[in-house]
């Protein structure tokens, strides 16, 4: 959720437990406007908090120029100091999916390890090779938000635009979606690299806005019954919980521009969803 509304947006998601306290508020106000000047962000969100056994990271995010291309991460243990988290790569995410299986620590120095036995060669011949991964924590950490960015990062249809350079950028022309709209799984978009929109049909790609549906679109989610909408505050704020990453809550108050997303969790995937819908 934008920092400039932090106080005002805290409150709409209040429902699913996710609660700052008067301390961190104001210390999150005050350090992420710095941190918006010295790192020349455009826009500085709250990403949320990932909960650790001894110690809770606090995430903020960056956007450049290109609010989809143009981010960085990073993390606090008590929302004043701020540490760039690495960068993520395919080799990392390997490693990151072989070794790790526990909740978070708190220690972003910590390391987890991972020992894998492998046979060479066959019959007599045949020796055993012990081979280690190791991953410390803050790669860990890097992976998560990426990957809970990746698979339910959410913006409304009409939210951000693609302009004629192909940067992605938030349309300030976008009032919100109206009540009905907003009702509609169909309006909601995943805010991460499309995998989805390529795949379709012409006649679907003929009756799309390519300014607008550049995304994917929520309810193409497989399984089915991902995610959880509902209206709350008097049917003034429409929620979106998701099933797939417990903890992550989006809100879109209709009628106005006012969206975004928080996730407050453990940073682990409920591999359990299609066996529970």
């Amino acid at each position: 959720m934008d920092a400039d509304s932090l106080y005002y947006s805290v409150e709409l998601v209040a429902g699913s437990g996710h609660i700052l306290n008067v301390e961190q508020r104001t210390a999150l106000q005050i350090s992420l406007v710095i941190m918006k000047k010295n790192y020349k962000f455009n826009r500085v969100l709250f990403w949320g908090k990932i909960l650790g056994l001894k110690r809770d990271y606090f995430i903020a995010q960056g956007r450049g120029e290109d609010e989809l291309q143009d981010r960085k991460n990073l993390y606090s243990f008590n929302c004043t100091d701020w540490f760039l988290l690495p960068s993520v790569t395919d080799p990392v995410i390997k490693e990151v999916s072989k070794v790790v299986k526990r909740r978070f620590i708190g220690n972003p120095s910590y390391v987890y390890e991972h020992v894998e036995i492998r046979r060479r060669g066959e019959g007599d011949d045949a020796e055993e090779e012990e081979i280690v991964t190791k991953v410390n924590e803050e790669s860990r950490l890097a992976v998560t938000v990426d990957q809970i960015d990746e698979e339910a990062s959410v913006a409304p249809r009409g939210a951000f635009i693609k302009n004629l350079h192909g940067l992605v950028q938030k349309n300030h022309s976008f009032v919100g979606l109206s009540q009905s709209e907003a009702a509609n799984l169909d309006n909601f978009l995943h805010f991460s690299k499309p995998k989805n929109v390529k795949k379709k049909s012409i006649l679907e790609i003929g009756e799309l806005t390519p300014a607008f549906d550049f995304l994917d679109v929520l309810s193409d989610d497989i399984p089915k019954g991902s995610w959880s909408l509902q209206f709350e505050c008097a049917s003034r704020v429409c929620v979106l919980r998701s099933l797939l990453w417990l903890g992550l809550t989006f809100y879109h108050v209709p009628m106005t521009p006012q969206h975004g997303y928080i996730y407050f969790g453990h940073g682990t995937k409920n591999l359990d969803l299609p066996f529970m819908l």
